[in-house]
């Protein structure tokens, strides 16, 4: 299911992640892509914050994976941009990763796509020519996924309006 979403901030960036975090059922694959500096990380961010994750989350760049276990359900937050081949995702355990409970966010995921499931939920970020806060969110998730997009969208836009009504 594809959809697009206008961002004013990155305050709605973390609150979108934190939005869409509490429908994700435990094993939920999120991929992301988007320009340097567009919000991946912040999106992760708040996907952490809605899992009860209160660790400083930062992109595992050099690490690969950054593990946040102290949640209601494990974060398991993947940067693939200096992978050097897939057989190192794979000696990490990846297929290990997939297989087990826990939310997986995956940064740079198109450098990976050929290995994610069916089942992968990819998320684009980019950036609004001229606008530098503003962002565009596009959503396209698995057939499996069509409510949980939908929820989080919906819920996103609710609390954006009544944000900015008691403003």
């Amino acid at each position: 299911m594809k959809q697009t979403l206008l961002i004013n901030n990155l305050n709605e960036t973390i609150l979108l992640g934190k939005i869409l975090s509490s429908s994700l059922p435990k094993k939920a694959i999120i991929a992301l892509d988007g320009d340097l500096g567009c919000g991946k990380t912040h999106l992760t961010k708040g996907i952490a914050l809605g899992l009860n994750i209160n660790d400083n989350i930062k992109s595992p760049t050099f690490n690969l994976i950054n593990e946040y276990l102290d949640g209601n359900t494990p974060l398991y937050h993947f940067d693939v941009y200096r992978l050097n081949s897939i057989d190192e995702l794979f000696l990490i355990g990846f297929d290990e990763y997939l297989k087990n409970p826990g939310i997986k966010v995956i940064e740079w995921a198109s450098l990976i796509k050929d290995v994610l499931p069916e089942d992968t939920n990819y998320i684009n970020i980019f950036k609004v020519p001229g606008e530098n806060n503003k962002r565009t969110i596009e959503f396209n998730f698995s057939k499996y996924f069509k409510e949980v997009l939908k929820n989080t969208i919906d819920k996103f836009k609710k609390e954006v309006k009544n944000d900015s009504s008691n403003s």
